[in-house]
This record gives C-alpha cells, structure tokens and sequence, in this order.
C-alpha cells in the first residue's frame, strides 16, 4: 500500500482507496469548460499551495499537449473528477486549455444512403 504521499492512493487487492470525488471535494462541475477532446498544457508558472497528488500527476502529465480523456485514464479517475482537477489548475495559471478543433464539413448523403442501404441488407 502507498503512503499518503506516494502518488494515487491504491491497494492491489482493493483498488482505490479513496473515492475519486474525494479527490476533487466533492465538486461535479468545472470552473472552466474542459471537452474530453479539449487539449491541456502546462503553462510553466508554479501553482500557488500545497498540490494534492493527483493535481501533481496531471501538471506532469500536461508537460506536452494532451486531451483531457487521456489525463483522466493516466489518473485512472472519472472524466468529471478529471475535469475539476485541470479546471482548478486552469483557474491559478498552471494550465492552459484548447478547445478541440472539430470539422465542420457537411455531410455527403449519397455516403449515408449507401450506409443505410448496407444496414438494411444485414437485417
């Protein structure tokens, strides 16, 4: 078993030995919009406080930009407890954040029509 200070709180036979919203206090929502595609990256300046654990692991993880979905499955933790912790680093300057960058093309229908036709063979 790791010492409180020692990285995640985990127990091999167990699993998490703390419960994932805990971690974040119990908060459900993100001080600041966080997409699971969206891109974090640290910002170099130096988080004021004590940094728990898991708000450690993710600046090291942000070194370089990466999506929110791959923070929260390094940190094995929900998506929305994830979210709060890059949001609260967000909020004292530590993080940056890039929203995701979707196409907006449209759709070609003779594409979705044969989709379409394929589905109806199969049933």
């Amino acid at each position: 078993m790791a010492a409180a200070g020692d990285g995640p709180w985990l127990d091999e036979a167990a699993g998490r030995l703390v419960r994932p919203f805990t971690v974040s206090n119990g908060r459900t929502r993100p001080s600041v919009a966080l997409d699971l595609l969206s891109q974090v990256r640290t910002t170099g300046a130096t988080p004021p406080g004590q940094l728990g654990p898991e708000h450690a692991q993710a600046l090291d993880l942000c070194r370089s930009p990466v999506p929110v979905a791959e923070v929260a499955a390094h940190l094995k933790l929900p998506a929305v407890v994830t979210k709060v912790l890059l949001s609260d680093l967000v909020d004292c300057g530590a993080l940056t954040t890039k929203p995701p960058e979707y196409q907006h093309n449209r759709t070609d229908r003779a594409l979705l029509e044969a989709v379409l036709d394929g589905l109806r063979r199969q049933l």
